[in-house]
């Protein structure tokens, strides 16, 4: 048998810790709604405690980034694996004890915190090694595997969890949740390794500090081509985090039984489904474009048009299929988003930058999912999803700008992706071209 390459022992490792952290955290996604309204909160309370969630990713994503690139992305995984198994521990305590909701507001952010240990490191972690070990192909096609897979774990844990919640309690899950975190801090901490970067360990911290986010505001905000598509992910994932979360309740009014917690499950499932297609189809989607701005812009439009006509249905089918195709085209976005992102980030702050990428979207969740869970209350899901359709043409003209900046990761090409710098030199990246002209 031919040996395996140190590229695909990276993809490997990075498709495992993707199937692992999405199984467990999935198997509370189709009823995590339903199981803070069972703790007597109501919709804006539920969605508020979603909101500290995303609070708590704002707050902690760039220090966590810090962490990240000074101590090492294997290191600051293993935290996020603890920290989620922990406060997931007392999420479910919360539910026991019908908590007042300053209790939900604490364990959301805990859990928040958990979450952006991953969030910068992982992604960061991949590219670094596959670009330290001579990774020839497009970023799109691991992307897409890791899509897929994250797609199938999905699948299994949302129906597992709607199953097991409808066959014994809301809190089951969130048991069998914790038992999964725990499997992947073990097969975390025996198979990644820091490979293509070496962590800052010599130096003092708050030196380490400085410099790195330094450099990631030079890489990050004051680079063009990723800022403007930071400043579009406050509207498309403040909307995302809402749509997702509200379709439980959502479909179950339209199926008529509020209690059929294994169709909620199911309707996650469907959404993973899309994922897996997404995912499947994402190195043959990028052929369809000359640039990964035109597809992203081409998502929105799809995606504002689908809420706003689920918005118009009383259908349960109809609505179940629209957010699936939801689903579907956010999948194919992704990949897309994640090598043109990349492509401009150096390698010695790239998690701090995707750590400050995903705060910006976290930050669209804090203000989106109380606002729209308070329309929700006072006029129904139905208008919720239609004011989600006019907050996500919001992020528009920014993907727009964006691909104004011709940035050298923007072009979609057959050959090996752009790099900014080689693993660990922390090179600056090269000036972003001059913007194309009104007219252009």
């Amino acid at each position: 048998m031919p040996m395996t390459s140190p590229a695909e022992r990276v993809q490997r490792t990075y498709l495992l810790l993707t199937l692992l952290t999405t199984l467990a955290a999935s198997f509370i996604w189709g009823i995590n709604t339903l199981f803070l309204l069972d703790a007597g909160l109501s919709n804006t309370e539920a969605f508020a405690a979603n909101a500290f969630f995303a609070l708590g990713q704002v707050i902690f994503e760039v220090p966590t980034g810090v962490v990240a690139d000074t101590r090492g992305r294997r290191f600051s995984f293993l935290l996020g694996a603890a920290t989620l198994l922990l406060s997931t521990l007392l999420y479910l305590g919360m539910w026991q004890v019908h908590a007042p909701f300053w209790g939900w507001a604490v364990s959301s952010a805990l859990l928040g915190l958990g979450f952006t240990f991953f969030s910068g490191a992982t992604e960061a972690w991949l590219v670094d090694a596959l670009h330290a070990t001579d990774y020839r192909g497009s970023l799109e096609a691991v992307f897409g595997r890791a899509q897929t897979v994250a797609g199938v774990a999905m699948l299994g844990g949302s129906v597992a969890g709607g199953i097991i919640a409808q066959a014994t309690n809301l809190g089951v899950p969130y048991i069998v949740r914790a038992a999964m975190l725990g499997v992947t801090l073990v097969v975390a901490w025996w198979f990644m390794r820091d490979l293509g970067f070496t962590p800052q360990q010599d130096a003092s911290p708050v030196k380490a500090v400085r410099t790195v986010l330094r450099g990631s505001i030079d890489a990050g905000f004051r680079n063009p081509p990723v800022r403007w598509l930071m400043l579009a992910g406050p509207f498309g994932a403040g909307v995302g985090f809402y749509v997702f979360y509200a379709m439980q309740p959502y479909l179950l009014e339209l199926y008529g039984d509020e209690t059929a917690y294994g169709v909620a499950g199911l309707a996650a499932a469907m959404v993973a489904g899309a994922q897996i297609v997404g995912g499947l189809i994402a190195p043959w989607a990028r052929r369809l474009f000359r640039r990964r701005t035109d597809a992203l812009i081409l998502g929105i439009v799809v995606d504002v048009v689908l809420l706003a006509v689920i918005s118009l249905t009383t259908s349960f089918a109809i609505a179940l299929v629209l957010l699936a195709i939801w689903c579907l085209t956010f999948a194919v976005q992704s990949p897309m988003r994640q090598a043109f992102v990349n492509g401009l980030i150096p390698s010695a702050q790239r998690a701090t930058v995707l750590s400050f990428d995903n705060l910006m979207g976290s930050a669209g969740g804090v203000v989106a999912q109380p606002l729209l869970g308070r329309v929700a209350d006072v006029n129904g899901y139905a208008a919720s999803y239609l004011v989600s359709s006019a907050i996500q043409a919001l992020s528009l003209p920014f993907v727009i700008l964006a691909r104004r900046e011709r940035a050298p990761s923007d072009p979609i090409t057959d050959g090996e992706e752009p790099m900014t710098s080689r693993p660990g030199t922390g090179a600056p990246p090269p000036p972003p071209p001059p913007p194309r002209s009104p007219a252009g």
